[in-house]
């Protein structure tokens, strides 16, 4: 098995097939076909299930996808060392996140480590799920993954608490509410957006709203957790969404804190053994911050 073979292993898998890897490294499909070819044959496995023109992973392709991520960063990650000056941090520092999530105490991680390793590099993803964070680790798709706690992980992966959310009631511009906190009691009569139950938050929400003894009508139940404010915008109800969220906004809505307050901590997860240097330096400075608040 050579760098290249899994460098195109990998380009099948993320581009869903052989034609789309190809144009993503830039060369022809027999190229990648080849190579595909011979790492099955050296290893002695199918990785790929052929299914018409398309192409599902096997057992054992699943089992391959994480260890060739790794190598393929701790290649690029030795790559970019040899031209960094000496004792610079260098790579690619990525991370797996709630858009919501990537504000406040993540921002500035974020900043200090831009400003003490200006030659590394940091990439965010959207995460779209919390219940499979192990195996985004695992597979190599990210090192860090921020997320809401608590989160199921196995004993490998350490979770480390960054702080807290705040939630809050927004209501379209206009809407006629005392000042102060509102109790969930005392709810206007305007129709609610909800995300689904089981999703983040929103049992607590809807449990929460029910233990006060409140009827809300719902006007849109909605797994796009982005969309949420927007509704609230164009005037279609009110909702419970993120502080930081509806700060984006607050010159177009109503926005007051809750009674009780509803709040949830997050954090953030990634696997100690498999950290590159960029990675174990940007634990440092999250142990650091932490220890300074």
């Amino acid at each position: 098995m050579d760098f290249r073979q899994m460098e195109y292993f990998l380009a099948v898998v993320e581009n869903n097939g052989i034609s789309g890897a190809a144009a993503a490294l830039g060369v022809a499909q027999p190229t990648v076909s080849q190579a595909l070819r011979g790492l099955e044959r050296e290893l002695g496995v199918r990785l790929f299930h052929r299914i018409g023109r398309g192409m599902v992973l096997s057992a054992a392709g699943r089992s391959l996808v994480g260890p060739s991520r790794q190598v393929l960063r701790d290649v690029a990650a030795a790559a970019e060392q040899l031209t960094a000056s000496d004792g610079a941090v260098v790579g690619r520092l990525h991370i797996m996140a709630f858009p919501a999530l990537t504000l406040g105490v993540v921002v500035d991680l974020i900043e200090e480590f831009c400003r003490r390793y200006p030659q590394a590099r940091v990439s965010f993803s959207e995460l779209e799920r919390e219940d499979n964070v192990e195996n985004l680790i695992r597979d190599g798709q990210c090192e860090f993954v921020i997320a809401h706690l608590p989160l199921a992980a196995g004993e490998e992966v350490e979770i480390v608490e960054l702080g807290e959310q705040e939630y809050c009631l927004v209501y379209p511009a206009g809407t006629d509410l005392p000042p102060g906190p509102v109790h969930l009691s005392t709810m206007p009569d305007i129709p609610m957006i909800f995300v689904p139950r089981g999703a983040a938050m929103g049992d607590a929400i809807e449990d929460s709203i029910r233990k006060a003894g409140t009827r809300t009508e719902t006007a849109v139940v909605t797994d796009q957790r982005e969309s949420r404010l927007a509704m609230v915008v164009a005037g279609v109800g009110g909702s419970l969404v993120e502080r930081s969220v509806a700060r984006a906004k607050s010159a177009e809505i109503v926005e007051r804190s809750c009674e009780p307050r509803l709040v949830r901590k997050y954090g953030v997860a990634f696997d100690p053994a498999t950290l590159s240097p960029v990675g174990r330096a940007f634990v440092d400075l999250v142990d650091e911050h932490l220890s300074s608040h």
